[in-house]
Formats: C-alpha cells, structure tokens, sequence
C-alpha cells in the first residue's frame, strides 16, 4: 500500500482515484473545486479544497510524506506547470505530471516531473494497433521498443506445446500467459499445451511479434 497525493479531480484524476481505491492505497486527493472533492470523498482516504499553486497550501500537505505525488490538472497548463515546479521544489519523492502535447512533457519534465503521463498519446497508439489488426485482443507497450499482445492461438499452432513450437527459439518471443474462458493462468511451461480457442499473452520486441503475428 502506497500513500499518494493526488491534485487535479476531473474525469482523469476521478478515475485515478477510482482505481487507486480499488488497489487498496491510500490517497489524499486535492481541487479548487468543491463539487469535485466532494464527488470523489467515498473514493479517497482524504481530501480538501485547496489551490495547489500555492506555495503554503502544497507545503501545508507535507508533500514530503507521500511516495507518490500525482498531478493530473487537465485544463490549466500553467497551474499543473507551476504544482510540478512547487511539488518539486518542496521535497516531493517522485512526481507524476499530465501532459496534454508534446511540448507540455517536455516542460514538464525540465521543470520537476519525474515522469509524464500522456493519457491522448497513449490512448490513440493503443486504439491504432488494437483496431487495425483483427486479431490483437490487447495491447500493453513497455518501452519504445517492447510489447506485449494478446492474441488467439494462432491455428497451426493448436494442439502443440510451447516446447514442440520451440517459441522462443524460432521467433524471440515468450509466452507468458494462456486465458481460457476470460480467466488468465501464468503457471505455463515448455509443456503447456495450446488450445484452438484460447488467446495468449506474447511478449517481445515490437519487431519480432510483427514478424511473427503480421500486426
């Protein structure tokens, strides 16, 4: 469990706030507005109405305190600029900044950020490859140059074991899940058997799976 500061409670920040209550951490969520501190009270461990460019205001939270500082202001460039800026200067751990363009991440991260979150840029790279190929299920990127895919057990692949395919060898690629019926099982082996039906999680370089699933 985490202790987080989150500032900025939009449609973003709520559904921060949303999955980090459904985690278990604990969240100290912050906005200028009223009606959206109190829409995300049930949600988070605590929570006040504060303007987060305020110096005293953002030292008052003991910033300092938390592992992780998150700002996800959306509409205001120059607020989220100036609490990564402050968050930063006032001894935050690590700080997590939203960036809406290319030249708000770089800002960002000369001004505090640790790292730059950028919800639009990431989005339209998942819906670019999750909806041109038929056959990717899902998409998670780990680095500019690494994936992982879920994809169906291809056909000739059916009624072999990940040994027999020699997966790893062939193609540079691992298995490194099997879902069958919606549930994940990750105990797989070179003798796990693959399934017509089933889908797999395929980790690897973005040219080795695009060689060998043709995404």
């Amino acid at each position: 469990m985490k202790s987080i500061l989150l500032i900025g409670l939009g449609r973003f920040g709520k559904h921060i706030a949303l999955h980090l209550n459904h985690l278990g951490h604990q969240v100290m969520a912050v906005d200028t507005s009223e009606e959206r501190v109190e829409a995300v009270l049930p949600l988070v461990t605590n929570a006040q109405i504060g303007d987060s460019t305020n110096a005293d205001f953002l030292e008052s939270l003991g910033v300092r305190n938390y592992d992780v500082c998150i700002v996800a202001i959306g509409n205001n460039f120059q607020s989220s600029l100036e609490t990564t800026s402050l968050l930063s200067e006032l001894g935050a751990r690590f700080v997590v900044s939203r960036a809406a363009t290319d030249v708000q991440e770089k800002f960002l991260l000369r001004n505090g950020a640790n790292e730059v979150v950028y919800p639009e840029k990431q989005l339209a790279k998942w819906t670019a490859i999750r909806y041109s190929a038929d056959h990717i299920l899902d998409y998670i990127e780990l680095d500019e140059n690494h994936a992982m895919f879920e994809i169906p057990i291809p056909k000739d692949w059916a009624n072999h074991s990940i040994g027999e395919l020699d997966i790893r060898k062939k193609f540079n690629i691992n298995i490194m899940g099997i879902k069958k019926s919606g549930k994940l099982e990750l105990s797989i082996s070179s003798d796990t058997v693959l399934k017509a039906g089933d889908t797999m999680l395929a980790l690897g370089s973005n040219r080795n799976l695009q060689r060998c699933f043709h995404t």
